[in-house]
């Protein structure tokens, strides 16, 4: 499904509070032998080895180790955070943090001012852009980035950004899932952007967060706090459902860009049609009706035309916008499939060799 970009406006954090056990136990000198001028030496003062003492340290050194990789980017609309890509000035954000800028503010762990950035490109289809510093200060220090694939459910994450414009700020919780397709409107009616593969988090989610690093205790970024679910009944975001943006797809995107100043290889797959949600009699969504269809794509192949309401691809039903592009996101460019729709009222099927984006 082809779509003109969208921005997302959702904003992801993670935000838990922890109490950790510190203790010791002391013990005083020893009473004297006899009395005399002689006492015997006091008794060595121990501290207990404590699990809480442990986690305590184990958090303290990632923070020390990955918190000045983490910025602050501010944009002429509103304020986000970032991690640095290398030592060259580049620093992966989200998409929706940079919106439609072209120059951003940022500020560094090393810098007392805000820097000046200029936007290398942005990728609203997976969330994600790169800014350069136009000079890079001294003691810049680039994130180390891990293998998502290897994420676990119940793994303790922190996740450093700017929340609510409080800067350098840290808070803590675990992954609750893996792999999840998570799709976000623009918040103007549109479809916004559809993201396969997410880390689902256990914490609130706070404005100002998006862009930053969620951060395993092994000091390796797992993944870009980016969304945050929300309730209807709530009228806002629901308590301990956020998403991470995996740092493999964050390293895909980002070193592209950052190699050729754009998305070459997006790994998305596309159907190469403009289409709509339609609705039955009875108003309810049906499928996708099908406005335009592009030469030489998958649809054009397997001979989709305008007019065209589609129903399904593969085995997975579809009755909006947004349902095909989950299905597509779960497909990969060149996976071979078949195409369900309708036209003129009878309903047909189609073997279908997938695009890309």
């Amino acid at each position: 499904m082809d779509a003109s970009p969208t921005r997302v406006r959702g904003l992801a954090a993670l935000a838990c509070s922890v109490a950790l056990l510190a203790g010791c136990s002391a013990a005083g000198p020893s009473p004297a032998a006899r009395t005399t001028t002689t006492q015997a030496a006091p008794r060595a003062t121990t501290v207990p080895r404590q699990p809480g003492n442990e986690l305590q340290r184990a958090y303290q050194k990632v923070i020390k180790d990955v918190l000045p990789s983490v910025v602050q980017v501010q944009s002429a609309d509103g304020l986000g955070s970032g991690v640095v890509y290398d030592g060259r000035g580049h620093v992966v954000t989200n998409a929706h943090v940079v919106g439609d800028g072209r120059t951003f503010r940022v500020t560094t762990a090393t810098s007392e001012e805000p820097l000046s950035a200029t936007l290398v490109s942005s990728y609203p289809e997976q969330d994600l852009a790169v800014v350069k510093l136009d000079k890079v200060p001294a003691g810049l220090r680039a994130a180390e980035f891990g293998d998502s694939s290897k994420v676990e459910v119940g793994q303790i994450v922190l996740a450093m950004g700017s929340p609510l414009g409080l800067s350098s700020s840290v808070t803590q919780g675990i992954v609750s899932a893996t792999g999840r397709t998570v799709s976000a409107g623009d918040g103007d009616g549109g479809p916004g952007v559809t993201i396969a593969n997410m880390v689902q988090t256990s914490a609130p989610i706070n404005p100002g967060n998006s862009g930053g690093a969620l951060v395993g205790l092994d000091g390796r970024v797992i993944g870009i706090p980016t969304l945050a679910a929300t309730d209807p009944g709530l009228g806002g975001a629901a308590a301990g459902i956020g998403f991470a943006i995996p740092s493999s797809m964050v390293r895909t995107v980002a070193g592209q860009i950052v190699r050729d100043g754009r998305v070459t290889d997006s790994g998305r797959a596309a159907l190469g049609i403009t289409g709509r949600t339609f609705v039955d009699a009875g108003f309810r969504p049906a499928g996708v009706a099908v406005v335009e269809v592009r030469r030489k794509s998958a649809a054009d192949r397997a001979g989709l035309r305008a007019g065209d309401v589609v129903t399904a691809l593969g085995d997975r039903s579809v009755t909006t916008v947004t349902s095909l592009t989950e299905a597509l996101a779960e497909e990969k460019p060149g996976a071979r499939t078949t195409v369900t729709f309708t036209r003129d009222g009878d309903g047909k099927k189609a073997d279908v060799t997938l695009g890309e984006q």
